[in-house]
């Protein structure tokens, strides 16, 4: 993957299977409120949200096409795990079977991605959510959304920056690759009922939200693209 130019990121979040909230933004904070989970069964098979439209996360391919990869292409697990942790040995498992994966790229665009859907969903803004949602997530989006309307509630938020994403998990499971990031992230958020009344939420306070997202791809396929197949907050 190359570097995230805004029409690469555009396409990269166009097809990306979100975090769910309930209510405000996503993870854990003091004082707002937490997801629902989207869990990944088992990790090692095909999640049902998967469409034809294609919820993904589109990494751009190396230079180095579908050639082996070299001792070099190999050792850029290295910056991201332990030699010879599991971690590590999953990422090297996973460039062999795809040379054109780059640790490093895959997590810059997943912190992008993850700051354009969380506000999207802030926003309510369902026209983003639904090019951004595989049909299963976005109509558990869209419930959660509904409830919050119906009680007249509003979230005011203001995304201030992912500090830490790092991985976590990484295997090959038949051809199938998954990887896991622990994003930790900055951000604002209020939710006010009907009559303008704080109730959850801090408008003056930043808190810190933790929460690990599971991407899956099948490298057999000629198609690039990530799947976001799991999503959990950490307490």
């Amino acid at each position: 993957m190359g570097s995230f130019d805004l029409i690469t990121l555009l396409f990269f979040v166009a097809a990306v299977i979100v975090f769910l909230q309930l209510r405000a933004v996503l993870g854990r904070r003091t004082g707002n409120e937490r997801p629902p989970m989207n869990p990944y069964q088992g990790r090692g098979g095909k999640n049902e949200a998967e469409s034809e439209t294609g919820n993904v996360v589109a990494l751009p391919r190396s230079a180095q096409g579908d050639n082996a990869p070299s001792t070099a292409r190999l050792e850029t697990a290295n910056a991201h795990a332990e030699p010879g942790t599991k971690v590590n040995d999953g990422l090297r498992a996973i460039i062999t079977a795809d040379p054109s994966f780059d640790p490093q790229q895959f997590v810059d665009g997943a912190k992008m991605a993850y700051e354009m859907i969380v506000s999207a969903y802030a926003d309510a803004d369902r026209k983003t959510l639904k090019n951004l949602l595989s049909k299963e997530v976005y109509d558990d989006f869209v419930t959660a959304l509904n409830e919050r309307e119906s009680k007249g509630e509003v979230v005011k938020s203001s995304f201030v920056g992912v500090d830490k994403a790092k991985i976590v998990h990484a295997e090959m499971k038949g051809s199938e690759a998954i990887l896991s990031l622990r994003l930790v992230s900055q951000l604002i958020s209020a939710t006010y009922d009907r009559e303008g009344n704080l109730i959850d939420g801090d408008p003056d306070h930043v808190g810190e939200v933790t929460d690990v997202w599971s991407f899956s791809r099948d490298t057999r396929s000629r198609d690039p693209n990530w799947k976001l197949v799991a999503t959990e907050s950490e307490a």
